[in-house]
């Protein structure tokens, strides 16, 4: 479940930039997919970037082309994700959202994520505000008591 697949560092470095301001570069996730548990799913319109390490997973990143948003495929990804994390073994999913994010919070809601904690002032904003991060998590059904 570790090591990137041909040219999907490129693939994946160029869907984030389309959907953050701030995307990751190709390095970076050749770096991360080398990490031992980190994989991603990709579909057309998108990917999620997870790592499962003995019975828990994370959401590293979530992308969804702009043009493709409110499609269902955040929804898709998301799921796709979380049974591949279930397969590995994970019991839980965590993941960060920044507390200003309306869409992703609503799309990790819909998906059954719960509010777990926060980061006070975590992410930086290009006007140099800061904004708290929203640790999320989701019990994967039949797997925790």
């Amino acid at each position: 479940m570790t090591g990137a697949l041909p040219g999907q560092a490129e693939r994946l470095a160029e869907l984030h930039a389309t959907a953050f301001d701030v995307p990751w570069d190709a390095a970076a996730f050749a770096l991360l997919l080398d990490q031992p548990g980190v994989f991603a799913v990709e579909r057309e319109a998108g990917f999620i970037l997870m790592r499962a390490v003995a019975d828990e997973a994370e959401i590293l990143t979530l992308a969804v082309r702009p043009d493709a948003r409110r499609s269902g495929e955040g929804t898709a990804l998301v799921a796709d994700g979380v049974a591949a994390a279930s397969l590995a073994g994970a019991d839980r999913v965590f993941l960060e959202v920044a507390d200003d994010n309306a869409a992703a919070r609503a799309l990790y809601v819909r998906t059954g994520f719960t509010e777990a904690g926060r980061r006070p002032r975590y992410y930086s904003r290009p006007d140099g505000s800061r904004v708290d991060a929203l640790l999320l998590a989701l019990n994967l059904p039949g797997r925790l008591p």
